[in-house]
């Protein structure tokens, strides 16, 4: 009795959780209730309280993520090449493209996963190295003495010595240039020193 007087009073047990009460009833939960749609493609039909949603596949280009009432798939993401970036993830009904820079470029707007637009890395000098080279832009910085780089090296080298290979250095090295060797040849000196003798005697 202190049941049906609880019921009677709007004081009803709690409904399962798959129901809702309004007053003292429950009620179970429709798609109908839920804004009228539930799958992860475009609706042809919104579902009522007598049918379901009726939904077709997003077609080839397009795609849908999450649940949506849209009567069309959202375009897939092109990742152009004349920006700077290439395809990471290609994109399928269910997902977008997910983009990345290309070789030489660094992401300017980052997404959760990807990249939305990129520009290309600095140039570092002849003469630089490039120090750092990631998500950012290139970071330059110059050779020290004894080394060098022509501005596209992750670190300077050192110049090549002529002697320890048995050879003639031709030209020293700069910041920007290895040195240029060369065969060892005869003295040039001892030569011209024999033709002026030469001359005097006769």
């Amino acid at each position: 009795q202190i049941l049906l007087m609880n019921i009677f009073r709007g004081h009803a047990l709690p409904c399962h959780p798959s129901e809702y009460q309004i007053d003292s009833e429950c009620y179970q939960w429709s798609q109908s209730d839920s804004h009228g749609w539930c799958c992860l493609c475009s609706p042809v039909k919104y579902c009522t309280e007598f049918r379901s949603t009726s939904c077709l596949s997003c077609t080839e280009g397009t795609f849908i993520n999450h649940p949506t009432g849209r009567r069309q798939c959202y375009s897939c993401t092109i990742c152009d090449a004349g920006s700077g970036l290439k395809i990471k993830t290609s994109c399928t009904t269910t997902s977008d493209t997910v983009c990345e820079p290309l070789e030489g470029f660094y992401c300017l707007n980052s997404t959760e996963d990807g990249c939305m637009s990129a520009q290309r890395h600095t140039l570092c000098q002849p003469g630089q190295y490039i120090s750092q080279k990631a998500l950012t832009d290139t970071e330059c910085s110059d050779c020290s003495a004894g080394t060098y780089s022509d501005g596209t090296f992750p670190s300077c080298r050192p110049h090549t010595q002529c002697e320890s290979m048995n050879l003639q250095l031709i030209k020293a090295g700069t910041v920007s240039t290895d040195a240029q060797c060369g065969e060892q040849s005869s003295n040039p000196t001892g030569i011209v020193i024999g033709v002026v003798v030469g001359a005097v005697i006769f």
